[in-house]
């Protein structure tokens, strides 16, 4: 069984080429507030076993296009590591603007 950090790294790696779109400016998204509600929209918890319940209450703050929420309402752990592989991006993303600061 993978641990929850390899779980995470794997999540990572699957989002890289989206998020490497959106990094490159190819797609126009306010990063830092997408990234953070993507993965806040995830982290949420259900509260009901309805499927609806996550579509009619989260699918209005998910930042992108709505094919791309792809919600497992079945599977807590699944939603959580979406979560955690999107926080990842959010502080990678915030390192290069620090990094990319410290050579200015």
């Amino acid at each position: 069984m993978k641990t929850a950090i390899e779980l995470i790294q794997d999540e990572r790696s699957r989002l890289g080429e989206f998020l490497d779109k959106i990094h490159n400016g190819d797609l126009v998204y306010d990063v830092g507030t997408d990234l953070s509600v993507a993965a806040a929209c995830y982290a949420a918890p259900e509260y009901t076993d309805s499927f609806d319940w996550p579509r009619s209450r989260i699918l209005p703050l998910w930042p992108w296009d709505g094919s791309a929420w792809e919600p497992t309402p079945n599977d807590r752990q699944r939603e959580l590591v979406k979560a955690g592989a999107l926080i990842v991006a959010e502080i990678e993303r915030l390192q290069r603007i620090e990094k990319r600061e410290k050579k200015q």
